[in-house]
């Protein structure tokens, strides 16, 4: 998809949603003025009907559909009618309405999830050229008028009127001593906690849409690449997605001693100039043309890797903000919802007070007591000794402590070529790769049925299927010749969101409580998969002490890392809603400002380098709404999660228990997983040990 044509895909999610004639204003409407008489007389009636016993819910009740009814919805008349039948006052009866919404909503949540994967299949899957009509098809959502419906036909009425809404301070006070049919009426009523139009659902799914299509399409081609000598220091062919791809080969040069640093810089100085917006527009995803990104200079390609005739018109013209003018449009997607949400009024209140369920400001405590913790010099000097030179900004994602392979990346991309030479073989393989992980055969087939394989265009995902019996989908990219190492790691990573996912759906005991409390959650166990990636290749890894030493430095680096990319997407969000209005070069301006701010607190005493703009350039920033926190997130409930698996001695049966908690608050959910709330104590203190073991045994490389 071109840049004219995403950033049309863009606008057309604001102008559809004008266009329907929805406004914000309507978000509020004025309590009728007749509303308190009724509910009043209603208590009374209630009560006399089903003992005072049931006042205080009929009361509660009625508040709650209340703060939802508008004029549209009907008079005192029809207000009354509907409590009158609808109101559960007694047990026999509450039983049967919840029953009803557990088993409507695990099929209605599957088949809609369903539906909207088959939409985007094209946009999704690399499966040939995307067409317009696969532009339109991706930016519709199927369920985007379920919430209109449910309340106009009074379904939502229904839950409001006998489940109760609760305060994220609630559940923290008392979530602990609630049943987990409790947990599951909380969680039904969260369905209902705000009343968002169709329109507006609509137009935040066309932008949605555009922001992925506009991230899954930025590819550098890099055998285009030149230096300032005219040397390729890239193969031919290799097509790599922006940040993921980018990143990993970044890593993986940390093998090649020789060449690896030079391809590191390169790498860094591209990854600046799409942050910077000093990206010809021409090189994006472009093999007829070579780039020189030192110079900036672009010519119509020397060399041919693709079949693509040279662009002879190729001039440095740089991509025009497009990157922000994305983010700016997601920003302005949430704006959308914001009226409609009145106990989290912002998009960034959704994601920590709702969706996370932990406190804004407790998260990034989290975060700054990893970025400030004294650990960090201690394991940024290691890793100079290991390389024999200072820190370069690019070592932040330094990958010298995993497990190191005798093999090379290429001999890496070989084995695993001919292991996964298609989707469909990897996907046959699952059931064994559980069985290496500890899961009981038997169990491991079971998960592998709901589990299907597909390739990815962008750089690979996972998605649930929504409801019991339904297909997990494990998304990652696969090449002409076969999958890659990368594409195998990723694979990896994102099956053990594909296993949480089955065994948190299928196994839960509440529907309503399927998943897991967020996203974090979800990582935290795909990283758990991800460490293994080569004994699940039955590559030879070191295994003693020391090799587990390394494990968690490696752990406690990204951490680090990731964390500190996590503080800047925290603070643009601040930034564009305080300044709502913002153009996109003027969005541009400030991210790099709050990079560089970032950058400069809680890096540059350990690189001894100043205003460093790499923490700005992941694409989740783009086109994912604020939700990079939740990988910081994930490493740390890793790190508790590792220790209590080394205790078991095995994954699968800890995972197991761990995935079928479901939904609950995510300190109740830890403290059954591991004995302690979420935080970050675990992983500080099992680094201090490894770094006195690497000091005792010597720092390997």
């Amino acid at each position: 998809m071109n840049e004219m044509r995403i950033l049309a895909c863009l606008a057309l999610g604001l102008v559809a949603f004008c266009a329907c004639g929805a406004a914000p204003a309507r978000a509020q409407s004025e309590r009728p003025s007749w509303m308190g008489v009724a509910v009043a007389g209603l208590e009374t009636e209630l009560a006399a009907k089903y003992g005072d016993g049931a006042r205080a819910s009929a009361r509660r009740g009625m508040e709650q559909v209340a703060s939802f009814w508008r004029a549209e919805d009907g008079d005192r008349a029809v207000f009354e009618e509907f409590v009158r039948a609808s109101f559960a006052g007694d047990a026999a009866t509450r039983d049967a309405i919840f029953e009803r919404f557990e088993r409507v909503f695990d099929k209605l949540d599957g088949h809609m999830h369903e539906i909207g994967t088959e939409l985007r299949r094209q946009a999704d899957l690399d499966l040939g050229p995307i067409l317009p009509v696969d532009e339109i098809f991706a930016g519709y959502s199927p369920s985007a008028h379920v919430s209109d419906d449910f309340f106009a036909n009074k379904i939502s009425f229904v839950a409001l009127l006998n489940f109760p809404l609760t305060t994220l301070e609630e559940r923290v006070a008392k979530g602990a001593g609630w049943s987990r049919r409790e947990w599951a009426e909380v969680r039904l009523a969260q369905r209902f906690s705000r009343r968002v139009p169709a329109s507006v659902n609509l137009a935040v799914a066309k932008i949605s849409a555009g922001a992925d299509a506009y991230v899954a399409s930025y590819n550098i081609w890099m055998h285009h690449l030149l230096d300032d000598a005219g040397a390729r220091l890239f193969p031919a062919g290799m097509r790599l997605l922006t940040h993921w791809n980018l990143r990993d080969e970044l890593k993986a040069n940390y093998r090649d001693a020789a060449a690896g640093p030079a391809k590191q810089r390169m790498i860094m100085k591209v990854m600046e100039r799409i942050v910077t917006q000093t990206i010809p527009r021409a090189v994006v995803d472009n093999p007829a043309v070579d780039w020189n990104p030192y110079t900036n200079e672009v010519a119509a390609a020397a060399v041919k890797d693709a079949d693509v005739e040279p662009d002879v018109s190729a001039t440095n013209e740089r991509e025009p903000d497009t990157r922000y003018a994305t983010l700016l449009s997601t920003f302005k997607a949430s704006r959308l919802v914001d009226p409609y949400s009145p106990t989290a009024p912002t998009l960034i209140a959704r994601r920590f007070d709702e969706s996370r369920e932990i406190p804004e400001e407790r998260v990034r405590a989290m975060l700054e007591q990893v970025c400030s913790s004294p650990l960090v010099s201690k394991v940024a000097r290691l890793i100079e000794q290991r390389l024999g030179r200072s820190l370069e900004p690019y070592d932040i994602w330094y990958s010298g402590f995993r497990p190191a392979s005798p093999r090379s990346g290429e001999e890496l991309d070989g084995i695993v070529a001919a292991k996964y030479p298609t989707p469909e073989a990897f996907e046959r393989d699952i059931p064994n790769i559980l069985v290496k992980l500890g899961f009981d055969r038997g169990r491991a087939e079971y998960i592998a049925r709901h589990i299907a394989v597909e390739p990815a265009r962008g750089s690979g995902h996972a998605s649930g299927a929504g409801m019991k019996g339904g297909t997990a989908r494990l998304r990652t990219r696969v090449r002409p010749g076969g999958m890659d190492y990368k594409g195998f790691n990723i694979a990896i990573h994102e099956l053990g969101h594909n296993v949480e996912q089955v065994l948190s759906i299928n196994d839960v005991d509440h529907t309503l409580l399927q998943g897991v409390p967020n996203t974090a959650f979800t990582e935290a166990f795909a990283f758990l998969f991800q460490a293994r990636d080569l004994a699940l290749l039955d590559l030879p890894v070191a295994s003693d002490e020391t090799g587990e030493a390394m494990r968690v430095l490696n752990d406690f680096w990204g951490t680090y890392e990731i964390a500190g990319v996590s503080l800047v997407d925290m603070a643009v969000w601040h930034w564009m809603y305080e300044h709502p209005d913002a153009t996109p070069a003027e969005l541009r301006d400030a991210v790099l400002g709050i990079a560089k701010g970032v950058w400069n607190r809680y890096y540059a005493p350990v690189f001894r380098k100043k205003d460093v703009v790499l923490l700005a350039v992941y694409s989740h920033m783009i086109d994912s709404y604020l939700y990079l926190p939740d990988y910081p997130m994930g490493h740390l409930i890793s790190a508790q999660i590792e220790k209590k698996v080394a205790e078991a001695g095995s994954i699968g049966p800890e995972f197991e228990r761990m995935a079928t908690f479901g939904a609950v608050l995510p300190d109740l959910w830890m403290r059954n997983a591991t004995g302690s709330p979420v935080g970050a104590e675990a992983l500080l203190a099992e680094t201090a040990d490894a770094l006195k073991i690497v000091s005792r045994k010597g720092a390997r490389k």
